[in-house]
Protein backbone atom coordinates (compact mmCIF):
# COMPACT_ATOMS: atom_id res chain seq x y z
CA UNK A 1 0.00 0.00 0.00
CA UNK A 2 1.19 3.58 -1.16
CA UNK A 3 2.80 5.68 2.11
CA UNK A 4 0.59 8.38 1.95
CA UNK A 5 1.94 12.25 2.81
CA UNK A 6 1.63 15.43 5.24
CA UNK A 7 2.39 17.81 1.82
CA UNK A 8 4.37 19.80 4.50
CA UNK A 9 7.60 20.87 3.30
CA UNK A 10 10.60 19.30 5.25
CA UNK A 11 13.49 21.75 5.60
CA UNK A 12 16.21 19.26 4.04
CA UNK A 13 13.79 19.65 0.78
CA UNK A 14 13.26 22.89 0.94
CA UNK A 15 15.64 23.68 -2.34
CA UNK A 16 13.31 21.93 -3.91
CA UNK A 17 10.21 24.07 -3.60
CA UNK A 18 10.91 26.20 -6.86
CA UNK A 19 10.35 26.23 -10.07
CA UNK A 20 11.41 23.76 -12.60
CA UNK A 21 12.72 26.09 -14.80
CA UNK A 22 15.30 27.90 -11.87
CA UNK A 23 16.55 24.27 -12.23
CA UNK A 24 16.87 23.78 -15.49
CA UNK A 25 18.50 27.54 -15.90
CA UNK A 26 21.03 26.13 -13.54
CA UNK A 27 21.78 23.47 -15.45
CA UNK A 28 22.14 25.22 -18.43
CA UNK A 29 24.30 28.21 -16.88
CA UNK A 30 26.71 25.28 -15.58
CA UNK A 31 27.38 23.89 -18.75
CA UNK A 32 28.08 26.89 -20.94
CA UNK A 33 30.65 28.05 -17.92
CA UNK A 34 28.77 30.66 -16.83
CA UNK A 35 28.00 29.80 -13.54
CA UNK A 36 30.37 32.25 -11.85
CA UNK A 37 29.03 35.61 -13.91
CA UNK A 38 27.96 37.91 -10.73
CA UNK A 39 24.47 38.54 -10.98
CA UNK A 40 22.04 41.41 -9.64
CA UNK A 41 18.37 40.79 -9.11
CA UNK A 42 15.96 43.17 -7.42
CA UNK A 43 12.92 41.61 -6.11
CA UNK A 44 9.92 44.42 -6.12
CA UNK A 45 6.30 45.09 -6.80
CA UNK A 46 5.51 47.21 -10.12
CA UNK A 47 2.66 48.81 -8.58
CA UNK A 48 0.40 48.27 -5.43
CA UNK A 49 -2.32 46.49 -4.80
CA UNK A 50 -5.81 46.99 -5.06
CA UNK A 51 -6.75 50.35 -2.56
CA UNK A 52 -3.38 50.33 -0.95
CA UNK A 53 -1.09 53.27 -0.69
CA UNK A 54 1.31 51.17 1.12
CA UNK A 55 3.73 47.92 1.84
CA UNK A 56 4.25 46.74 5.02
CA UNK A 57 7.36 44.54 4.64
CA UNK A 58 7.00 40.81 6.06
CA UNK A 59 9.36 37.82 4.79
CA UNK A 60 12.71 38.54 5.22
CA UNK A 61 13.38 36.21 7.97
CA UNK A 62 12.27 33.25 6.08
CA UNK A 63 14.14 34.64 3.13
CA UNK A 64 17.22 34.78 4.77
CA UNK A 65 17.08 31.43 5.93
CA UNK A 66 16.57 29.90 2.63
CA UNK A 67 19.65 31.90 1.26
CA UNK A 68 21.79 30.86 4.52
CA UNK A 69 20.55 27.31 5.50
CA UNK A 70 18.24 26.03 3.28
CA UNK A 71 19.65 26.19 -0.70
CA UNK A 72 21.04 22.74 0.11
CA UNK A 73 20.82 19.51 -2.07
CA UNK A 74 20.87 15.85 -0.31
CA UNK A 75 21.37 13.11 -1.46
CA UNK A 76 17.96 12.11 -2.59
CA UNK A 77 17.22 15.45 -4.19
CA UNK A 78 20.01 14.99 -6.45
CA UNK A 79 18.67 11.28 -7.50
CA UNK A 80 15.53 12.65 -7.50
CA UNK A 81 16.11 15.26 -10.43
CA UNK A 82 18.51 12.75 -12.11
CA UNK A 83 15.20 10.96 -12.80
CA UNK A 84 13.61 13.55 -14.53
CA UNK A 85 14.02 13.83 -18.23
CA UNK A 86 15.27 17.72 -18.44
CA UNK A 87 18.32 15.96 -17.06
CA UNK A 88 18.78 12.78 -18.15
CA UNK A 89 22.05 14.18 -20.27
CA UNK A 90 23.45 16.03 -17.04
CA UNK A 91 27.19 15.97 -16.92
CA UNK A 92 28.61 14.43 -13.75
CA UNK A 93 30.48 17.24 -13.09
CA UNK A 94 26.57 19.30 -12.44
CA UNK A 95 25.76 16.92 -10.25
CA UNK A 96 28.86 17.51 -8.28
CA UNK A 97 28.35 21.49 -8.47
CA UNK A 98 24.54 21.16 -6.58
CA UNK A 99 25.96 18.27 -4.08
CA UNK A 100 28.47 20.87 -2.63
CA UNK A 101 26.04 23.85 -3.71
CA UNK A 102 25.98 26.32 -1.04
CA UNK A 103 25.05 30.47 -1.58
CA UNK A 104 28.10 32.13 -1.62
CA UNK A 105 26.14 36.17 -2.51
CA UNK A 106 25.61 39.33 -0.80
CA UNK A 107 21.97 40.47 0.34
CA UNK A 108 20.74 43.88 0.79
CA UNK A 109 16.93 44.26 2.04
CA UNK A 110 14.76 46.72 3.79
CA UNK A 111 14.03 45.00 7.40
CA UNK A 112 10.51 43.86 8.48
CA UNK A 113 8.38 46.34 9.50
CA UNK A 114 9.40 48.90 6.96
CA UNK A 115 6.84 50.47 4.48
CA UNK A 116 7.11 49.97 1.01
CA UNK A 117 6.01 51.47 -2.32
CA UNK A 118 5.93 50.73 -6.32
CA UNK A 119 8.94 50.13 -8.27
CA UNK A 120 10.96 49.37 -4.83
CA UNK A 121 13.54 46.52 -4.00
CA UNK A 122 12.26 45.43 -0.87
CA UNK A 123 15.54 43.20 -1.39
CA UNK A 124 18.51 43.17 -3.73
CA UNK A 125 20.18 39.84 -4.10
CA UNK A 126 24.51 39.58 -5.87
CA UNK A 127 25.30 36.86 -6.49
CA UNK A 128 27.03 33.98 -8.60
CA UNK A 129 23.84 33.79 -11.53
CA UNK A 130 22.84 30.01 -10.95
CA UNK A 131 22.70 30.79 -6.87
CA UNK A 132 21.05 34.28 -7.81
CA UNK A 133 18.50 32.31 -10.02
CA UNK A 134 17.80 29.34 -7.61
CA UNK A 135 16.45 31.93 -4.87
CA UNK A 136 14.08 33.16 -6.50
CA UNK A 137 11.07 31.39 -6.20
CA UNK A 138 11.35 30.87 -2.41
CA UNK A 139 12.27 34.35 -1.89
CA UNK A 140 8.96 35.85 -4.02
CA UNK A 141 6.73 33.21 -2.23
CA UNK A 142 7.89 34.30 1.38
CA UNK A 143 7.29 38.35 0.46
CA UNK A 144 4.37 37.97 -1.58
CA UNK A 145 2.66 36.39 0.84
CA UNK A 146 3.49 37.92 4.03
CA UNK A 147 3.97 41.42 2.64
CA UNK A 148 -0.01 40.84 1.22
CA UNK A 149 -0.99 39.57 4.77
CA UNK A 150 1.29 42.23 6.62
CA UNK A 151 -0.58 45.09 4.60
CA UNK A 152 -4.01 43.98 5.05
CA UNK A 153 -3.87 43.53 8.68
CA UNK A 154 -2.19 46.63 9.03
CA UNK A 155 -5.55 47.98 7.82
CA UNK A 156 -7.72 46.34 10.10
CA UNK A 157 -5.75 47.43 13.04
CA UNK A 158 -5.81 51.33 11.96
CA UNK A 159 -9.61 50.74 11.62
CA UNK A 160 -10.12 49.62 14.88
CA UNK A 161 -9.13 52.92 16.10
CA UNK A 162 -6.59 51.64 19.13
CA UNK A 163 -8.51 48.64 19.38
CA UNK A 164 -6.45 44.94 20.05
CA UNK A 165 -7.38 43.15 16.72
CA UNK A 166 -6.33 39.25 16.79
CA UNK A 167 -5.76 37.20 13.70
CA UNK A 168 -7.98 34.23 13.25
CA UNK A 169 -7.31 33.26 9.81
CA UNK A 170 -5.72 29.67 10.18
CA UNK A 171 -8.21 27.43 9.38
CA UNK A 172 -8.65 29.37 5.54
CA UNK A 173 -5.29 28.58 4.07
CA UNK A 174 -2.50 25.87 3.58
CA UNK A 175 -0.96 24.97 7.49
CA UNK A 176 2.59 26.84 6.53
CA UNK A 177 0.99 29.89 5.05
CA UNK A 178 -1.36 30.07 8.21
CA UNK A 179 1.54 29.86 10.63
CA UNK A 180 4.14 32.55 8.12
CA UNK A 181 0.66 34.90 8.20
CA UNK A 182 0.22 35.17 11.83
CA UNK A 183 3.75 35.77 11.52
CA UNK A 184 3.36 38.95 9.15
CA UNK A 185 0.14 39.98 10.62
CA UNK A 186 1.87 40.71 14.33
CA UNK A 187 4.51 42.29 13.10
CA UNK A 188 2.21 44.39 10.98
CA UNK A 189 0.06 45.66 14.38
CA UNK A 190 -2.22 42.81 15.64
CA UNK A 191 -1.48 41.40 19.02
CA UNK A 192 -1.76 37.76 18.21
CA UNK A 193 -3.23 34.88 16.70
CA UNK A 194 -4.88 31.89 17.29
CA UNK A 195 -2.85 29.97 15.53
CA UNK A 196 -0.64 27.84 18.27
CA UNK A 197 2.19 26.71 16.23
CA UNK A 198 3.28 30.46 15.16
CA UNK A 199 3.38 31.07 18.99
CA UNK A 200 5.87 28.33 19.44
CA UNK A 201 7.80 29.04 16.37
CA UNK A 202 8.34 32.73 16.49
CA UNK A 203 6.54 34.05 20.16
CA UNK A 204 3.25 35.48 18.14
CA UNK A 205 0.88 35.37 21.40
CA UNK A 206 -2.01 32.32 21.10
CA UNK A 207 -5.23 33.58 21.55
CA UNK A 208 -8.41 31.23 21.62
CA UNK A 209 -11.54 30.24 23.68
CA UNK A 210 -14.23 27.46 22.87
CA UNK A 211 -16.54 26.62 19.73
CA UNK A 212 -19.52 26.38 19.36
CA UNK A 213 -19.41 22.14 19.55
CA UNK A 214 -18.07 22.97 23.22
CA UNK A 215 -21.72 24.17 24.06
CA UNK A 216 -23.40 21.89 21.87
CA UNK A 217 -22.05 19.19 23.84
CA UNK A 218 -23.93 19.86 26.97
CA UNK A 219 -27.58 19.66 27.53
CA UNK A 220 -27.84 23.33 28.27
CA UNK A 221 -25.99 26.39 27.67
CA UNK A 222 -25.88 27.12 31.02
CA UNK A 223 -24.32 24.08 31.92
CA UNK A 224 -21.70 24.40 29.13
CA UNK A 225 -20.39 27.83 30.46
CA UNK A 226 -20.68 26.50 33.97
CA UNK A 227 -18.08 23.73 33.28
CA UNK A 228 -16.17 26.51 30.99
CA UNK A 229 -15.90 28.91 34.08
CA UNK A 230 -14.97 26.05 36.66
CA UNK A 231 -12.20 25.69 34.46
CA UNK A 232 -10.66 28.50 33.77
CA UNK A 233 -12.12 30.73 35.96
CA UNK A 234 -11.79 34.76 35.46
CA UNK A 235 -9.91 33.88 32.09
CA UNK A 236 -12.62 32.86 30.64
CA UNK A 237 -14.01 33.81 27.35
CA UNK A 238 -17.89 32.49 26.16
CA UNK A 239 -19.08 31.88 22.73
CA UNK A 240 -22.55 33.25 23.49
CA UNK A 241 -24.22 32.79 20.07
CA UNK A 242 -24.93 29.04 19.91
CA UNK A 243 -28.54 30.03 20.01
CA UNK A 244 -29.68 33.26 21.09
CA UNK A 245 -27.17 35.73 21.80
CA UNK A 246 -28.31 38.00 24.41
CA UNK A 247 -29.47 35.03 26.43
CA UNK A 248 -26.26 33.28 26.07
CA UNK A 249 -24.56 37.49 27.44
CA UNK A 250 -26.97 36.60 30.34
CA UNK A 251 -25.91 33.40 31.36
CA UNK A 252 -22.34 34.18 31.04
CA UNK A 253 -23.13 37.07 33.01
CA UNK A 254 -24.05 34.52 36.37
CA UNK A 255 -20.63 33.77 36.76
CA UNK A 256 -19.83 34.80 40.14
CA UNK A 257 -16.62 36.90 40.06
CA UNK A 258 -14.40 38.30 36.83
CA UNK A 259 -14.83 36.91 33.46
CA UNK A 260 -12.80 37.91 30.29
CA UNK A 261 -15.57 38.28 28.11
CA UNK A 262 -17.62 37.13 25.15
CA UNK A 263 -17.48 36.54 21.74
CA UNK A 264 -19.63 37.58 18.83
CA UNK A 265 -19.90 35.43 15.92
CA UNK A 266 -23.27 35.57 14.44
CA UNK A 267 -24.92 38.05 12.62
CA UNK A 268 -27.60 38.96 9.89
CA UNK A 269 -25.55 42.31 9.14
CA UNK A 270 -23.76 45.18 10.36
CA UNK A 271 -26.63 46.71 12.09
CA UNK A 272 -27.97 43.64 13.55
CA UNK A 273 -23.72 42.74 14.89
CA UNK A 274 -23.79 46.49 16.01
CA UNK A 275 -26.96 46.41 17.93
CA UNK A 276 -26.13 43.20 19.29
CA UNK A 277 -22.89 44.41 20.99
CA UNK A 278 -24.76 47.63 22.31
CA UNK A 279 -27.31 45.29 24.11
CA UNK A 280 -24.51 42.42 25.33
CA UNK A 281 -22.29 45.68 27.08
CA UNK A 282 -25.67 46.71 28.78
CA UNK A 283 -26.31 42.82 30.24
CA UNK A 284 -22.60 42.98 31.68
CA UNK A 285 -22.50 46.14 32.68
CA UNK A 286 -25.59 45.48 34.66
CA UNK A 287 -24.04 42.14 36.23
CA UNK A 288 -21.18 44.15 37.30
CA UNK A 289 -19.14 42.66 34.40
CA UNK A 290 -18.07 46.05 33.14
CA UNK A 291 -14.27 44.58 32.73
CA UNK A 292 -15.28 42.08 30.51
CA UNK A 293 -14.41 42.25 26.89
CA UNK A 294 -16.42 41.92 24.37
CA UNK A 295 -14.65 40.12 21.54
CA UNK A 296 -16.18 39.82 17.69
CA UNK A 297 -15.34 37.92 14.82
CA UNK A 298 -17.22 36.28 11.57
CA UNK A 299 -15.60 37.71 7.98
CA UNK A 300 -14.32 40.81 10.09
CA UNK A 301 -12.17 43.63 7.60
CA UNK A 302 -11.10 46.76 7.69
CA UNK A 303 -14.44 48.24 6.32
CA UNK A 304 -16.56 46.41 8.67
CA UNK A 305 -14.61 47.23 11.24
CA UNK A 306 -14.28 51.03 10.35
CA UNK A 307 -18.29 50.59 9.47
CA UNK A 308 -19.56 49.41 12.79
CA UNK A 309 -17.62 51.97 15.02
CA UNK A 310 -18.92 54.18 13.12
CA UNK A 311 -22.24 53.06 14.17
CA UNK A 312 -21.55 52.98 17.72
CA UNK A 313 -20.63 49.14 18.14
CA UNK A 314 -18.99 48.42 21.73
CA UNK A 315 -16.47 46.15 20.61
CA UNK A 316 -13.44 45.88 22.32
CA UNK A 317 -11.71 43.41 20.50
CA UNK A 318 -11.40 42.46 17.08
CA UNK A 319 -10.74 39.45 15.04
CA UNK A 320 -10.55 39.00 11.38
CA UNK A 321 -10.15 36.01 10.01
CA UNK A 322 -10.53 35.11 6.38
CA UNK A 323 -10.29 38.28 5.37
CA UNK A 324 -6.85 38.60 6.98
CA UNK A 325 -4.94 35.45 5.85
CA UNK A 326 -6.32 35.55 2.37
CA UNK A 327 -6.19 39.59 1.67
CA UNK A 328 -9.66 38.45 -0.12
CA UNK A 329 -10.01 41.82 -1.55
CA UNK A 330 -6.87 42.12 -2.61
CA UNK A 331 -5.52 38.40 -3.16
CA UNK A 332 -2.21 38.54 -4.39
CA UNK A 333 0.78 40.58 -4.15
CA UNK A 334 2.53 40.29 -7.81
CA UNK A 335 5.95 41.36 -6.38
CA UNK A 336 8.76 40.55 -9.14
CA UNK A 337 12.67 39.68 -9.31
CA UNK A 338 14.05 40.70 -11.76
CA UNK A 339 18.09 40.43 -13.34
CA UNK A 340 19.07 44.16 -12.93
CA UNK A 341 23.09 43.40 -13.64
CA UNK A 342 25.59 41.10 -14.37
CA UNK A 343 29.28 40.96 -14.60
CA UNK A 344 29.95 45.00 -15.34
CA UNK A 345 26.43 45.79 -17.17
CA UNK A 346 23.29 47.12 -16.19
CA UNK A 347 20.84 44.93 -17.41
CA UNK A 348 17.55 46.55 -18.46
CA UNK A 349 13.99 44.88 -19.15
CA UNK A 350 11.35 46.24 -21.67
CA UNK A 351 8.85 43.87 -21.92
CA UNK A 352 5.03 45.73 -22.53
CA UNK A 353 3.75 46.42 -19.91
CA UNK A 354 6.32 44.52 -17.54
CA UNK A 355 9.57 47.21 -17.89
CA UNK A 356 11.92 47.24 -15.04
CA UNK A 357 14.82 49.68 -13.78
CA UNK A 358 18.49 48.49 -14.42
CA UNK A 359 20.91 48.27 -12.07
CA UNK A 360 21.92 48.12 -8.49
CA UNK A 361 19.33 50.13 -7.01
CA UNK A 362 19.07 51.76 -3.32
CA UNK A 363 15.77 53.31 -2.07
CA UNK A 364 16.14 56.71 -0.19
CA UNK A 365 12.65 58.32 2.21
CA UNK A 366 12.64 61.98 2.46
CA UNK A 367 9.59 63.83 3.99
CA UNK A 368 6.89 63.55 1.80
CA UNK A 369 8.77 61.07 -1.34
CA UNK A 370 10.85 58.26 -2.02
CA UNK A 371 13.78 58.39 -4.49
CA UNK A 372 15.02 55.12 -6.36
CA UNK A 373 18.48 55.27 -7.57
CA UNK A 374 21.42 53.36 -8.22
CA UNK A 375 24.12 52.02 -5.26
CA UNK A 376 26.56 54.61 -4.48
CA UNK A 377 24.85 57.54 -5.90
CA UNK A 378 24.06 60.66 -3.48
CA UNK A 379 20.05 60.85 -3.05
CA UNK A 380 18.15 63.11 -0.11
CA UNK A 381 17.19 60.80 2.44
CA UNK A 382 17.93 57.76 4.67
CA UNK A 383 18.42 54.53 2.57
CA UNK A 384 16.17 51.58 3.26
CA UNK A 385 18.24 48.79 2.22
CA UNK A 386 20.47 47.01 4.49
CA UNK A 387 23.43 44.51 3.76
CA UNK A 388 21.58 41.01 5.79
CA UNK A 389 24.13 38.96 4.37
CA UNK A 390 27.31 38.75 2.82
CA UNK A 391 29.87 35.89 1.25
CA UNK A 392 26.72 33.57 2.45
CA UNK A 393 26.54 34.98 5.65
CA UNK A 394 24.76 36.80 8.02
CA UNK A 395 26.25 40.05 8.79
CA UNK A 396 24.44 40.85 12.13
CA UNK A 397 21.95 39.82 14.53
CA UNK A 398 18.07 39.93 13.14
CA UNK A 399 15.63 41.52 14.85
CA UNK A 400 12.85 39.56 17.59
CA UNK A 401 9.51 39.95 15.87
CA UNK A 402 8.60 41.89 18.51
CA UNK A 403 10.84 44.26 17.96
CA UNK A 404 9.85 44.16 14.04
CA UNK A 405 6.44 44.64 15.04
CA UNK A 406 7.42 48.23 17.43
CA UNK A 407 9.40 49.31 14.20
CA UNK A 408 6.64 48.75 12.21
CA UNK A 409 3.98 50.32 14.42
CA UNK A 410 6.72 53.60 14.11
CA UNK A 411 6.66 53.48 10.70
CA UNK A 412 2.90 52.84 10.36
CA UNK A 413 2.39 56.28 12.52
CA UNK A 414 4.68 58.35 10.88
CA UNK A 415 2.79 57.63 7.66
CA UNK A 416 0.93 60.88 6.30
CA UNK A 417 -3.29 60.54 7.47
CA UNK A 418 -4.20 60.55 3.58
CA UNK A 419 -2.04 56.96 3.19
CA UNK A 420 -3.76 55.36 5.85
CA UNK A 421 -7.37 56.17 4.89
CA UNK A 422 -8.76 52.52 4.04
CA UNK A 423 -11.44 53.59 1.57
CA UNK A 424 -9.09 54.61 -1.82
CA UNK A 425 -5.71 54.41 -2.17
CA UNK A 426 -3.57 57.81 -2.41
CA UNK A 427 -0.57 57.74 -4.48
CA UNK A 428 2.86 58.47 -3.30
CA UNK A 429 5.85 59.88 -5.02
CA UNK A 430 8.88 57.66 -5.68
CA UNK A 431 11.42 59.82 -7.45
CA UNK A 432 13.27 58.18 -10.16
CA UNK A 433 17.16 59.74 -9.68
CA UNK A 434 19.19 61.72 -12.13
CA UNK A 435 21.39 58.72 -12.82
CA UNK A 436 19.22 55.80 -12.77
CA UNK A 437 16.90 57.65 -15.43
CA UNK A 438 19.76 58.53 -17.64
CA UNK A 439 20.96 54.74 -17.74
CA UNK A 440 17.13 53.29 -18.17
CA UNK A 441 17.10 55.91 -21.26
CA UNK A 442 20.60 55.07 -22.68
CA UNK A 443 19.81 51.36 -22.34
CA UNK A 444 16.52 51.55 -23.84
CA UNK A 445 17.62 53.30 -26.76
CA UNK A 446 20.58 50.81 -27.32
CA UNK A 447 18.15 47.63 -26.98
CA UNK A 448 15.69 49.53 -29.12
CA UNK A 449 18.40 49.17 -31.82
CA UNK A 450 19.58 45.87 -31.13
CA UNK A 451 15.60 44.92 -31.13
CA UNK A 452 15.39 46.45 -34.96
CA UNK A 453 18.67 44.89 -36.65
Amino acid sequence: MRKNSSGLISEDKVVLATDMYQLTMGRGYYELDKQDEIATFNLFTRRLPKNRSYLVVAGLEQALWYVTEGMRFDDDSIEFLKGKKQFANAKKEFWDYLKDFRFTGDVWAMPEGEIAFQQEPMMRVTAPIIEAQLAETYLLSQYNHQTKVASKAARCVEASQGRPVIEFGTRRTDPGAAVRGARAAYIAGTIGTSNVLADYMFGVPSFGTHAHSWVMSFVAEQEAFDAYFKIYGEDSLFLIDTYNTRTGAKRAAKMEGKIKGVRLDSYIDLDDFTKQSIDVREILDAAGKKDGAIFASSDLNEYKISDMLKRGAKIDVFCPGTEVILSVDSPSLSGVYKLAHLNNESKLKMSVGKASYPGKQQVYRSDGFDTLALEGEKAEGRPLLRKCVSAGKLVEELPTIHESREYATRNLKSLPLELRRIDEAVPYEVKISDELGSLTERLKWAYGKEATV
